[in-house]
């Protein structure tokens, strides 16, 4: 019983091979993109840009189901809530919402996700990184019109 389980899984891992997410970064327009000090732009990147903008690097394991499924997942629903390459693109109070959200999550360090940071140790943010993020958010907060 217990081989033809195994044989079972075996069959359904490598049937599960041939889905494959899509991995497609959008053209990015640099016209729509955020235009951030240098010192943010660095550590976005580093630490948000692979799931928040058209600018993914897929990963070899982004290849292999069921770790694909969570990956795509992530990354469409990073770049739903916050993508900074169409951030100039974003409605003023769309943008509101998400600042403040993202301002959340970095204090309450949800974001980067504790899974992709335990695979990208380079995205694990400082105690300084998050005040620079966080210092920024309010600031485009503010020249939103908006107090946090």
């Amino acid at each position: 019983m217990l081989k033809k389980t195994i044989i079972i899984l075996i069959v359904i891992f490598v049937a599960i091979q041939f889905i494959r997410i899509d991995k497609t970064n959008p053209v990015v327009d640099e016209k729509l993109t955020l235009k951030a000090p240098k010192e943010v732009g660095s550590i976005l990147q580093k630490g948000c840009y692979d799931c928040h903008s058209n600018e993914t690097k897929w990963p070899y394991y982004s290849n292999i189901a069921p770790i694909s499924f969570f990956v795509g997942t992530h990354v469409k629903k990073g770049r739903k809530a916050l993508n900074f390459s169409i951030y100039n693109q974003i409605k003023d109070d769309i943008k509101v919402q998400r600042l403040k959200r993202a301002i959340f999550m970095v204090k309450t360090e949800r974001m980067a996700l504790p899974s992709y940071v335990s695979a990208h140790e380079e995205a694990k943010l400082s105690k300084d990184e998050k005040n620079i993020l966080i210092n920024w958010f309010k600031d485009e907060l503010a020249s939103l019109g908006e107090s946090n």
